[in-house]
Protein backbone atom coordinates (compact mmCIF):
# COMPACT_ATOMS: atom_id res chain seq x y z
CA UNK A 1 0.00 0.00 0.00
CA UNK A 2 1.16 3.57 -0.62
CA UNK A 3 2.74 5.20 2.46
CA UNK A 4 1.10 8.99 3.33
CA UNK A 5 2.78 11.74 5.19
CA UNK A 6 0.13 14.58 6.28
CA UNK A 7 2.60 17.83 6.56
CA UNK A 8 2.03 21.29 8.12
CA UNK A 9 0.71 19.93 11.18
CA UNK A 10 1.22 22.69 14.41
CA UNK A 11 -1.79 22.11 16.85
CA UNK A 12 -2.56 19.53 18.92
CA UNK A 13 -5.99 19.28 17.33
CA UNK A 14 -4.49 18.42 14.25
CA UNK A 15 -2.17 15.71 16.23
CA UNK A 16 -5.92 14.17 17.66
CA UNK A 17 -6.53 13.81 13.70
CA UNK A 18 -3.76 11.92 12.72
CA UNK A 19 -3.66 9.94 15.96
CA UNK A 20 -7.50 9.01 14.67
CA UNK A 21 -6.44 8.43 11.43
CA UNK A 22 -2.90 6.75 11.25
CA UNK A 23 -0.82 8.34 8.36
CA UNK A 24 2.65 6.40 8.14
CA UNK A 25 4.04 9.98 8.38
CA UNK A 26 3.58 13.47 10.26
CA UNK A 27 5.01 16.30 8.93
CA UNK A 28 6.06 19.68 11.08
CA UNK A 29 7.54 22.55 9.38
CA UNK A 30 10.01 24.22 11.66
CA UNK A 31 11.29 27.44 11.55
CA UNK A 32 10.44 28.80 8.30
CA UNK A 33 8.70 31.74 8.71
CA UNK A 34 7.34 32.22 5.14
CA UNK A 35 4.74 29.52 6.15
CA UNK A 36 1.97 29.90 8.02
CA UNK A 37 2.19 26.26 9.30
CA UNK A 38 5.92 26.83 10.73
CA UNK A 39 6.35 26.14 14.11
CA UNK A 40 9.53 26.42 16.27
CA UNK A 41 11.64 22.30 17.24
CA UNK A 42 10.54 22.75 20.49
CA UNK A 43 6.32 22.76 19.54
CA UNK A 44 7.78 20.24 17.34
CA UNK A 45 8.51 18.17 20.13
CA UNK A 46 5.61 19.23 22.18
CA UNK A 47 3.58 17.38 19.41
CA UNK A 48 5.67 14.85 18.83
CA UNK A 49 4.70 13.39 22.23
CA UNK A 50 1.35 13.05 21.64
CA UNK A 51 1.78 12.11 18.54
CA UNK A 52 0.65 7.82 18.19
CA UNK A 53 4.21 5.97 18.61
CA UNK A 54 2.62 4.04 15.16
CA UNK A 55 3.01 7.49 13.50
CA UNK A 56 7.08 8.64 12.36
CA UNK A 57 7.23 12.35 13.11
CA UNK A 58 8.93 14.05 9.95
CA UNK A 59 10.64 17.77 10.60
CA UNK A 60 10.91 19.76 7.12
CA UNK A 61 14.01 22.34 7.39
CA UNK A 62 15.00 24.81 4.87
CA UNK A 63 18.64 25.89 4.49
CA UNK A 64 18.55 25.32 8.77
CA UNK A 65 21.78 24.95 10.54
CA UNK A 66 22.73 21.29 10.07
CA UNK A 67 23.55 21.26 14.35
CA UNK A 68 20.18 22.43 14.68
CA UNK A 69 18.47 19.43 12.12
CA UNK A 70 20.87 16.72 14.26
CA UNK A 71 19.90 17.73 17.57
CA UNK A 72 16.67 17.44 17.46
CA UNK A 73 16.57 14.35 15.68
CA UNK A 74 18.94 12.89 18.52
CA UNK A 75 16.44 14.31 21.11
CA UNK A 76 13.47 12.83 19.42
CA UNK A 77 11.52 15.70 18.84
CA UNK A 78 11.34 14.27 15.47
CA UNK A 79 12.16 10.83 13.64
CA UNK A 80 13.18 11.92 10.56
CA UNK A 81 14.29 15.20 8.67
CA UNK A 82 13.08 16.45 5.66
CA UNK A 83 15.31 19.06 3.15
CA UNK A 84 13.79 21.72 1.48
CA UNK A 85 16.61 23.81 0.71
CA UNK A 86 19.89 23.78 -0.60
CA UNK A 87 21.18 21.50 1.01
CA UNK A 88 24.12 19.52 -0.50
CA UNK A 89 25.21 15.56 -0.34
CA UNK A 90 28.18 16.58 2.39
CA UNK A 91 25.20 18.20 4.52
CA UNK A 92 23.03 15.24 4.06
CA UNK A 93 25.36 12.59 4.85
CA UNK A 94 26.71 14.42 7.69
CA UNK A 95 23.33 14.62 9.29
CA UNK A 96 22.50 10.73 8.61
CA UNK A 97 25.81 9.61 10.39
CA UNK A 98 25.64 12.22 12.99
CA UNK A 99 22.33 11.30 13.91
CA UNK A 100 21.29 7.82 12.90
CA UNK A 101 18.18 9.34 11.33
CA UNK A 102 17.03 9.10 7.94
CA UNK A 103 16.72 11.73 6.09
CA UNK A 104 14.44 13.08 3.23
CA UNK A 105 15.29 15.06 0.32
CA UNK A 106 13.17 17.24 -1.68
CA UNK A 107 13.58 17.88 -5.32
CA UNK A 108 11.97 20.53 -7.40
CA UNK A 109 11.29 19.00 -10.48
CA UNK A 110 11.27 20.84 -13.73
CA UNK A 111 12.81 18.52 -16.02
CA UNK A 112 14.22 15.16 -16.39
CA UNK A 113 16.97 16.45 -15.51
CA UNK A 114 16.21 17.32 -11.93
CA UNK A 115 14.73 13.47 -12.03
CA UNK A 116 18.45 12.73 -12.65
CA UNK A 117 19.83 14.48 -9.86
CA UNK A 118 17.31 13.45 -7.32
CA UNK A 119 17.97 9.82 -7.99
CA UNK A 120 21.59 10.00 -7.67
CA UNK A 121 21.23 11.61 -4.03
CA UNK A 122 22.35 10.20 -0.94
CA UNK A 123 19.26 10.56 1.59
CA UNK A 124 17.00 7.50 2.37
CA UNK A 125 14.39 8.60 0.79
CA UNK A 126 13.54 11.52 -2.00
CA UNK A 127 10.43 13.91 -2.44
CA UNK A 128 9.80 15.31 -5.96
CA UNK A 129 7.70 18.37 -5.95
CA UNK A 130 7.11 21.59 -8.08
CA UNK A 131 8.33 24.07 -5.38
CA UNK A 132 8.74 24.65 -2.09
CA UNK A 133 5.22 23.91 -0.82
CA UNK A 134 3.47 25.79 -3.30
CA UNK A 135 0.69 23.21 -3.76
CA UNK A 136 0.56 22.74 -7.21
CA UNK A 137 1.62 19.37 -9.14
CA UNK A 138 4.57 19.34 -11.62
CA UNK A 139 4.23 17.55 -14.75
CA UNK A 140 3.97 13.56 -13.95
CA UNK A 141 5.37 12.46 -17.50
CA UNK A 142 8.44 13.25 -16.55
CA UNK A 143 8.89 10.49 -13.93
CA UNK A 144 10.07 7.46 -15.89
CA UNK A 145 9.46 3.84 -15.22
CA UNK A 146 12.70 3.59 -13.87
CA UNK A 147 11.97 4.83 -10.43
CA UNK A 148 14.15 2.40 -7.80
CA UNK A 149 14.08 4.23 -5.02
CA UNK A 150 11.71 5.23 -2.43
CA UNK A 151 10.14 8.56 -3.37
CA UNK A 152 7.22 10.99 -2.18
CA UNK A 153 5.11 12.85 -4.72
CA UNK A 154 4.20 16.20 -3.61
CA UNK A 155 2.58 19.16 -4.81
CA UNK A 156 -1.30 19.81 -5.35
CA UNK A 157 -2.48 16.57 -4.12
CA UNK A 158 -5.93 16.25 -2.59
CA UNK A 159 -8.80 13.93 -2.68
CA UNK A 160 -9.73 14.43 -6.28
CA UNK A 161 -6.09 13.29 -7.88
CA UNK A 162 -5.13 10.91 -5.22
CA UNK A 163 -5.96 8.29 -6.98
CA UNK A 164 -4.67 8.95 -10.56
CA UNK A 165 -1.30 9.81 -8.58
CA UNK A 166 -1.01 6.33 -7.58
CA UNK A 167 -2.74 4.66 -10.46
CA UNK A 168 -0.31 6.52 -13.03
CA UNK A 169 3.03 6.78 -10.67
CA UNK A 170 3.00 3.92 -8.19
CA UNK A 171 4.99 6.44 -5.85
CA UNK A 172 6.48 4.76 -2.76
CA UNK A 173 4.36 7.97 -0.71
CA UNK A 174 2.79 11.09 -1.23
CA UNK A 175 3.04 14.34 0.59
CA UNK A 176 -0.37 16.34 1.27
CA UNK A 177 -0.53 19.49 3.27
CA UNK A 178 -2.85 22.49 1.33
CA UNK A 179 -5.00 19.27 -0.09
CA UNK A 180 -5.85 18.51 3.47
CA UNK A 181 -7.18 21.61 4.75
CA UNK A 182 -10.43 24.18 4.70
CA UNK A 183 -9.08 27.94 5.52
CA UNK A 184 -5.50 27.30 6.05
CA UNK A 185 -6.46 24.69 8.85
CA UNK A 186 -6.41 20.53 8.51
CA UNK A 187 -9.70 19.23 7.92
CA UNK A 188 -10.69 16.02 9.42
CA UNK A 189 -12.82 14.92 6.37
CA UNK A 190 -10.90 15.52 4.54
CA UNK A 191 -8.13 13.27 5.96
CA UNK A 192 -10.50 10.93 6.53
CA UNK A 193 -11.32 10.65 2.54
CA UNK A 194 -7.77 11.16 2.22
CA UNK A 195 -7.46 7.60 3.74
CA UNK A 196 -10.15 6.14 2.36
CA UNK A 197 -8.49 6.32 -0.85
CA UNK A 198 -5.27 5.06 0.14
CA UNK A 199 -6.84 1.97 2.03
CA UNK A 200 -8.66 0.70 -1.28
CA UNK A 201 -6.00 1.76 -3.87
Amino acid sequence: MTRIKICGLRRPGDIEIVNKYKPDFAGFIIDFPKSHRSITGEEAGNLRRILSPEIAAVGVFVDQPAGKVIGLLRNDSIDIAQLHGRENDDYIRRVQEESGKPVIKAFEVKNKEDIETALSSPADYLLLDKGKGGGETFDWSLIGKDMDRAWFLAGGLDPFNLKEAIDRLHPWGLDISSGVETNGVKDQAKIAEVMRIIKRS
